[in-house]
């Protein structure tokens, strides 16, 4: 059962894949597979991977995934790591990371951009992750975070100079967005950034 913040979320991710143009998609951190799963109906998809290092949430998108008709679309599920490089998933059109990064030790951060941006390089990426700015409309503490398992959550000011950052570092453009929701000072309950590779 997901959330309506959640739904919106991955709505809100479809949209910017689709609007990619994107035929392989690769979805790092794919949890329980709600957005692997969402992307079997989307025209266009040619091949979906998702990789996830907590085992026993890749069985349960796994068994979720034996149950769907695919229609034909190949998709593939592995046991493995967002902050490290995997030669054989470079070339994908475009990779979503959806509420992933929050999860991360910040002395991992530095890792998956050079996994993500500088090994894998797809022509497209999608960030999301928690607008902290928004928590109080979500009634979480201010010396809380959402989620006990969060190492951190960025407003937006902060998410930007860390998208800048990596854009500029690895070759990429990116643009942000407000999503789920948006309350005219706070933005929206995530925020999504929307990398796309330079030519040349």
């Amino acid at each position: 059962m997901t959330t309506t913040l959640h739904e919106a979320r991955l709505a809100a991710v479809i949209a910017a894949v689709r609007e990619s143009g994107a035929a392989t998609v690769l979805d790092l951190g794919c949890g329980d597979g709600d957005l692997v799963l969402r992307l079997l109906h989307e025209p266009g998809i040619a091949r979906i991977t998702g990789i996830e290092i907590d085992a026993a949430r890749l069985r349960g998108a796994q068994a979720r995934l034996a149950d769907t008709p695919t229609g034909g679309v190949p998709v593939q599920l592995a046991c493995a790591s967002a902050v490290q490089a995997h030669p054989k998933l470079a070339g994908y059109d475009c990779a979503c990371l959806v509420e992933v990064i929050e999860h991360l030790p910040p002395a991992d951060i530095n890792r998956l951009e050079r996994a993500v941006f500088a090994g894998m390089r797809p022509g497209h990426v999608i960030v999301t992750t928690p607008n902290a700015e928004y928590n109080p409309v979500l009634g979480v503490p201010a010396h809380r975070f959402r989620h006990p398992d969060h190492h951190f959550e960025w407003d937006r000011a902060r998410f930007a100079r860390w998208g800048q950052g990596v854009a500029a570092r690895n070759g990429y453009a990116v643009a942000f967005r407000d999503i789920c929701g948006a309350h005219p000072g706070l933005g929206g309950a995530s925020q999504m950034a929307i990398f796309s590779r330079r030519s040349g």
